[in-house]
């Protein structure tokens, strides 16, 4: 996973393109664990800014306890998005697991603590069935 491009894309998702530090972690960790699509994903973005550092170009500044995307920052993202005449249309790639509702609640974070307490749940449930008969 590229560190630079996923932060870009983190960003680029609040309101106002700020968001705290504890947010930007929390994203990360999501985005890490999502698979090997995101990581090759966010390499082939990166292969079309070789030296992308993004703060001393300037493309995401630091302050309040947080990171804020700049004009410029939107700008070199949307042109790494941007497909080159030359590449065969695809389907739009959608970031796994990460969709963001109004509160800033990770709605896939959401999804995957559910998913664990109806695992837990049945197997609950199951236990009393077993201890039952």
């Amino acid at each position: 996973m590229n560190f630079q491009v996923t932060v870009l894309k983190i960003l680029v998702s609040y309101p106002r393109g700020h968001a705290s530090m504890a947010d930007i972690k929390r994203d990360m960790a999501i985005l890490a664990t999502s698979g090997r699509d995101w990581t090759e994903r966010t390499k082939r973005l990166a292969a079309r800014v070789p030296d992308l550092d993004i703060f001393s170009q300037g493309l995401v500044d630091r302050l309040d306890g947080g990171w804020r995307i700049t004009d410029k920052g939107r700008a070199v993202l949307e042109m790494m998005e941007a497909r080159p005449a030359s590449e065969p249309p695809q389907a739009p790639e959608p970031i796994p697991g990460f969709f963001r509702q109004t509160d800033g609640n990770s709605l896939a974070l959401r999804n995957q603590r559910g998913q664990k307490r109806r695992r837990l749940r049945r197997a609950a449930a199951a236990k009393r069935a077993s201890s039952m008969q």
